[in-house]
């Protein structure tokens, strides 16, 4: 028999009113889940390496594309961790230990050299960074070949530091960062004094006139003479990488300090900073062995310095020579070619001193350039299909009877007259680096700081093809 209406079991038969709005409402949910999957799946981020963008595009563009997409109510900002913010307490300030974090650890050091050496050392500075887990703080580049009566140029006027933190993967300092430049507030910092313990010549720590361009005061503790890493080579002022970082560290701090010098202009005496580890010369430290950036395994080359790109302003500036120098149109592609550095003013020197020739018969001819030039053409060609007419000349000489002779060679020589002018005492130097660094080819001068780089930028940036002259005698590049 068939249930009443009025049956207790009639609810059995029939549904109720609020069963149907349950059914309805799973309805609903089940649908807002199945749009914001969807929604999810066609907008995900993708992942770093689907990521087409070059790394200069990315650290340059807006993404204003992803800026539409975010509601303007929305307060959520994802700090970039290698960025100067990420481990400063903000802005640069008046003095630099209040912009220092408590939770963080950094190193620097100062420049006394040539420029390139310059580079070197703070190639070396974040090196040491890295394998004492500290966070470098570079200082600016200082004249020293130009002259100390000139201004100096910031890291990153040279250097592209947006892209360098990215390929290396850690976070870099560049003073600037931390303490206002335009400051005449002079802080006081306790650090090692490594140039007295290598070398037995000067009994100070190694001068750096960039220290009253930063306004710092420096206490210098000097280091254990243990560190040299050849006592029996006096001429020799390395130590190691390792041997220092021992100094980052409690144990290896505590148990080395001495007496520290008191600063030259407040007269304080201070020991070694534990939180900002500072040295006075990091350019003679090796992994391995002495002037290791001329060997192909260089630690500090293939960890810090081949990420080292130009600022994307001054790569262009010299490409804009390089085409002037080749005679084609800005508009135009640059062609395939071959830089040459010689390196000849400076290295009269050591004609005289260390091999005591005559500078005639210490300087590698032009006939040996020519060769060597030849040689990394065919090798060009074989390698790669390409053949190579474009030389470009890059030299210190000055005499004008030595470039007749580059000119009857038929390679060409880069415009200066006005660079000096137009863009200050420091680009000359600077776009000569970059148009070497830029081509196909290289053949350098041996023992020249700047050519091993040259060298090495050819080599790792474009695959290139290289070759170093040797000099001191007159047959030393028959080989």
């Amino acid at each position: 028999m068939s249930a009443s209406k009025d049956s207790p079991y009639s609810n059995l038969y029939r549904p109720s009113v609020s069963r149907k709005w349950f059914k309805l409402a799973c309805v609903v949910l089940v649908t807002v889940v199945l749009l914001y999957l969807f929604t999810r799946a066609n907008f995900e981020y993708r992942p770093e390496w689907q990521d087409t963008t070059s790394p200069v595009e990315e650290a340059y563009s807006e993404p204003s594309h992803i800026l539409e997409e975010i509601p303007e109510q929305s307060t959520v900002v994802e700090e970039d961790p290698l960025s100067p913010l990420a481990v400063l307490n903000g802005p640069p300030t008046t003095s630099f230990r209040d912009n220092l974090r408590p939770d963080v650890k950094y190193i620097s050091s100062w420049p006394d050299a040539g420029w390139t050496n310059d580079v070197m050392t703070y190639a070396n500075l974040v090196y040491l960074g890295l394998i004492t887990e500290r966070v470098p703080i570079i200082p600016m580049f200082y004249p020293s070949h130009i002259g100390y009566d000139r201004p100096p140029i910031a890291f990153g006027d040279v250097f592209d530091v947006v892209r360098m933190r990215k390929l290396i993967g850690k976070p870099i300092l560049e003073w600037r960062d931390v303490k206002d430049p335009t400051s005449e507030a002079l802080d006081t910092l306790g650090c090692w004094n490594v140039w007295e313990s290598v070398q037995t010549s000067i009994a100070k720590p190694r001068h750096s006139n960039a220290l009253a361009h930063l306004k710092l005061d420096i206490s210098y503790t000097k280091t254990p003479d243990w560190i040299k890493t050849f006592s029996q080579w006096p001429h020799d002022p390395h130590t190691t990488f390792w041997t220092l970082a021992r100094f980052a560290f409690p144990e290896g701090r505590d148990s080395n300090l001495v007496a520290p010098l008191p600063s030259p202009n407040n007269q304080v005496s201070l020991p070694p900073d534990e939180q900002l580890l500072c040295f006075d010369y990091l350019y003679y430290v090796c992994v391995n062995q002495p002037y290791e950036w001329d060997m192909d395994y260089s630690p500090v080359w293939r960890f810090v310095a081949r990420y080292m790109y130009w600022a994307p302003p001054l790569q262009s500036l010299a490409d804009q020579y390089v085409r002037r120098t080749i005679g084609i149109s800005d508009s135009d592609p640059i062609p395939s070619y071959i830089t040459i550095h010689v390196r000849r003013a400076d290295f009269a020197g050591a004609c005289e001193i260390d091999f005591k020739v005559p500078l005639e018969d210490c300087f590698a001819k032009t006939s040996a350039y020519a060769r060597r030039v030849q040689e990394v053409k065919t090798e060009i060609l074989e390698k790669k299909g390409i053949a190579v007419e474009h030389v470009i000349m890059t030299s210190d000489e000055r005499d004008e009877s030595w470039w007749k002779e580059i000119e009857e060679q038929g390679w060409l020589k880069v415009d200066h007259s006005r660079t000096e002018e137009l863009y200050g005492d420091w680009y000359p130097v600077l776009i000569d680096a970059v148009i070497q660094s830029s081509g196909l080819g290289f053949v350098g001068t041996d023992r020249s700081t700047m050519s091993v780089l040259a060298r090495r930028r050819v080599e790792d940036w474009h695959g290139g093809i290289s070759r170093m002259v040797k000099w001191g005698t007159p047959n030393a590049d028959d080989h």
